[in-house]
């Protein structure tokens, strides 16, 4: 399968199942694993794995596209795989070839899906997790904030602070368990106001040993800062995808309202993406400040066609189960998704604008 048809292939599958049952997933877990399992049929879940382990290892700009696709007709969904492909990338680029020999294969194969837990490494202050150096390993202790997909993924990927502030990496089980002194436990599933489906929860760790087969990589201090000063538009692709939601619904006011209003805002706003997309392409070589302020952009383009999708929605759009409520509350996760202080202070400087 080439790129093209990867791209046919998702969007295809997102129309024909997902799109229908949108609102369903956005709320329900098992109706979200089952979408997560249409794109894993179709092998859209190993789009990060190399070749040589039997993945599809597309390009970049191939994965923009992706990441877009399913942002528009599923924030849940798109977000769900986003935290896998993650997860995916990290361990193809581990310096552990057992460890790929033994998990890459595997989500290739469609039997592994994996979540991640290390923003916490953002946060100032003690180390919310520790590591520990141990007989062939370290010792986790501590709590894990925030981790998607409870029930919906196999492994997931933490981080724990060692007593030189680099950061261990590496790979756990995604469910209770105890054995010998070591303990994880998680938490009941949080309640929230977007993408509740996608079962968020938090991990206490208690002495658990993680053996260094298991271990993905050992970053220095500050790694955390330097990944996200360069990964800053990581997420725009998937802003887009919520952009294109909201007008989508607003697309669909515009054929049952026939007012010229909505038209003309629709064109609007349509060409205010289309410029972005524009810039976006071009921005890889911008400087810090203009990827900041692109993603900025980005974001209050979002809220702002949430925002019209509900006025064009009228009432309706308070429906639990309306379309419009279900895109502005994406918006929201987008605003915050892999927020750091640079991105929230470039957030706040746009939306200050009159």
């Amino acid at each position: 399968m080439d790129f093209q048809d990867i791209l046919n292939s998702t969007e295809n599958y997102l129309q024909k199942w997902v799109a229908p049952q949108a609102e369903i997933i956005d709320s329900d877990s098992e109706a979200l694993k089952t979408a997560v399992a249409g794109l894993e049929e179709r092998s859209l879940l190993a789009l990060r794995v190399p070749q040589k382990w039997g993945g599809a290892e597309i390009a970049p700009e191939i994965f923009y596209q992706y990441q877009e696709l399913t942002a528009r007709y599923s924030g849940a969904l798109s977000f769900l795989q986003t935290q896998h492909h993650s997860a995916t990338a990290m361990l193809a680029n581990s310096d552990n070839e057992m460890l790929k020999s033994r998990y890459l294969p595997a989500i290739a194969q469609k039997e592994l899906r994996l979540g991640v837990g290390f923003s916490h490494l953002r946060r100032s202050g003690n180390p919310a997790v520790t590591a520990t150096p141990a007989k062939d390993g370290y010792l986790l202790s501590g709590k894990v904030p925030w981790i998607t997909g409870f029930g919906l993924f196999q492994k997931f990927i933490v981080a724990a602070v060692l007593p030189d502030e680099r950061a261990v990496f590496g790979l756990l089980p995604f469910v209770n368990i105890e054995r010998e002194n070591g303990k994880i436990t998680f938490s009941d599933i949080m309640q929230l106001i977007a993408m509740n489906s996608t079962n968020t929860v938090t991990v206490t760790l208690d002495n658990w040993w993680l053996h260094e087969s298991e271990i993905i990589s050992v970053k220095p201090v500050g790694w955390i800062s330097e990944n996200d000063s360069k990964n800053i538009l990581n997420s725009v692709p998937g802003t887009f995808g919520c952009i294109r939601a909201g007008l989508d619904v607003i697309a669909a006011a515009v054929a049952a309202k026939n007012l010229p209003f909505i038209a003309a805002a629709y064109q609007k706003l349509e060409q205010k993406l289309d410029r972005l997309k524009e810039n976006f392409q071009q921005s890889q070589h911008s400087s810090k400040a203009e990827q900041l302020a692109l993603r900025a952009q980005a974001i209050d383009l979002a809220v702002r066609c949430g925002h019209a999708a509900v006025a064009v929605s009228s009432g309706a759009a308070n429906g639990i189960v309306h379309p419009a409520g279900r895109v502005y509350r994406e918006a929201l996760v987008y605003t915050v998704s892999g927020q750091t202080k640079d991105v929230m202070a470039a957030t706040l400087d746009r939306l200050s604008e009159f």
